[in-house]
């Protein structure tokens, strides 16, 4: 099972560097998006499933469950969930003002 998680995480960080190499900017927001899960699904994946009791003192001498890997990739996902929103709406207010969503127009001309 652990294999073909890898292999989707693979495909997710190929289709995610596809898309950010392209010259429009929403494939490059898309792109960094799936990037983003591909990262989040390796966390979870090198962190591992665990079976145990919850860490409290009291109960010392049993193993617990680590939540530091959840923990984690909750916080990335709020993260990345707000960098794309502000990515998102960056993105909008420059195709309002430049009519364009082509990265090489947005780059502008050499004599500005």
């Amino acid at each position: 099972m652990e294999t073909i998680i890898i292999l989707l995480i693979g495909i997710l960080v190929a289709v995610g560097t596809y898309l950010i190499l392209s010259r429009n900017i929403i494939r490059v927001i898309l792109g960094t998006a799936v990037l983003s899960h591909a990262v989040h699904m390796l966390i979870l994946t090198m962190g591992g499933l665990k079976t145990g009791n919850v860490p409290l003192l009291t109960e010392a001498d049993a193993p617990y469950t680590d939540a530091l890997p959840q923990a984690l990739i909750l916080t990335a996902i709020v993260i990345s969930f707000a960098v794309t929103a502000f990515i998102l709406v960056l993105a909008y207010r420059a195709y309002q003002d430049i009519g364009t969503d082509d990265l090489d127009a947005l780059r502008g001309t050499n004599d500005e």
